[in-house]
């Protein structure tokens, strides 16, 4: 009978060991942007205004986290409101039909630095998934000062291409430049 008591106490805590805790980003401290080139001489950026994102990890460096993120399309931004309306229309974002755009980790894996990592998943945009690889930066984990709760710092980077997503078809390479890149930074707040 004791030993059965060890035994079940010590598989309690190999399961608490190993228990995934989910993040949650941080609205106020968090931004999703992107650049394009225009007309191949000047970079025009934007960003989305409506996104959440989360993060499940059992490991404290975050190496086996699991990301997922979804933007409203219908809140993107590049300072111009003509060029917004014509973003969110039918010959870019489409947002009535897609209203968002979403990603998913398939994978990850350690980089070359310290908290380095390639961060692999499906992105869908414009009703369109393919898979894209990014670079994740873990930034460290504090206690915020102000909800003494644990907050993490994440950066994702990357490029993609939106001819793979059918986005902008009507606008060549010579008008915007068919690589975007991406940049995602965001503080997440420890769920459980």
């Amino acid at each position: 009978m004791k030993k059965t008591i060890i035994l079940i106490a010590a598989a309690l805590l190999n399961t608490a060991a190993f228990a995934q805790t989910t993040w949650n980003s941080d609205k106020m401290h968090s931004r999703l942007q992107f650049t394009i080139t225009h007309l191949a001489v000047s970079d025009v950026d934007g960003e989305f205004k409506d996104f959440s994102a989360t993060v499940a990890a059992a490991k404290p460096d975050f190496s086996d986290a699991k990301f997922t993120m979804t933007a409203n399309t219908t809140s993107i931004t590049t300072a111009n409101d003509q060029r917004d309306g014509h973003l969110k229309s039918a010959d870019f974002f489409d947002a009535a039909t897609f209203p968002a755009l979403t990603f998913t980790s398939t994978g990850i894996s350690k980089g070359a630095a310290a908290n380095h990592y390639k961060l692999n998943g499906n992105l869908t945009l414009h009703g369109v998934t393919k898979p894209v690889s990014l670079d994740l930066w873990y930034r460290g984990t504090i206690t915020n000062p102000m909800s003494k709760a644990d907050d993490a710092g994440f950066q994702v980077t990357g490029t993609i291409k939106r001819s793979d997503f059918g986005f902008g078809s009507k606008f060549g390479s010579p008008m915007l430049s068919d690589e975007v890149a991406i940049k995602a930074n965001g503080e997440f707040a420890k769920a459980n």
